[in-house]
């Protein structure tokens, strides 16, 4: 039986979101601490909105490392059972690399952007901010986000949905072909 290789796809999919990771720190903390004014550590540093930036940050890396470990699981799924996840498990699967994937790039990145735009006006002129007042900040500034992020949010989670119902449905039919046929192991 030829494999799916669905597991595969999700380390792939890991390795690229590792890559655009390195990317975003370099951008963020080493071209940005020289070339943005202000730059991201300050606005980090800074708390209140800059935190959604962390925030952002920091979910988003330990967001690839878990497609990573995803991958492990299907992996783990198909070699244990010597067999491909087909049919509704791999379309579920499918359906959990892609809504997942873009579901943590669009929340991550835009809690990132908004926290940056949000911490940099809050802080004063002279130190490259707009000196606004926080509720003026999330105000004018951050409440035009949480829309989008909470969109990309129930994208992840439905992704993360899908993925659980392709591991319970191949456990599931794997575990009876092997009351099937004993042998199978």
């Amino acid at each position: 039986m030829a494999r799916n290789d669905i597991g595969l796809r999700f380390i792939w999919a890991a390795i690229w979101q590792g890559l655009l990771a390195a990317l975003v720190t370099a951008i963020l903390f080493a071209y940005g601490s020289i070339y943005f004014k202000p730059a991201p550590a300050m606005v980090i540093a800074s708390g209140s909105a800059g935190t959604w930036m962390f925030i952002g940050y920091i979910t988003y890396i330990v967001m690839v490392i878990a497609i990573g470990v995803t991958g492990l699981l299907y992996e783990f799924i198909e070699a244990r059972f010597r067999g491909s996840i087909t049919g509704i498990p791999a379309m579920l699967a499918n359906a959990h690399l892609v809504l997942m994937n873009i579901g943590v790039i669009g929340a991550t990145w835009l809690l990132m952007y908004a926290g940056y735009r949000g911490g940099t006006a809050l802080l004063p002129a002279s130190s490259g901010g707009l000196g606004l007042t926080t509720l003026q900040a999330h105000e004018q500034i951050l409440s035009v986000y949480p829309t989008y992020i909470v969109i990309f949010i129930i994208a992840t989670i439905i992704g993360m949905l899908c993925g659980g119902a392709a591991f319970v449905l191949s456990m599931h039919r794997k575990g009876s072909q092997e009351k099937a046929n004993p042998r199978v192991r």
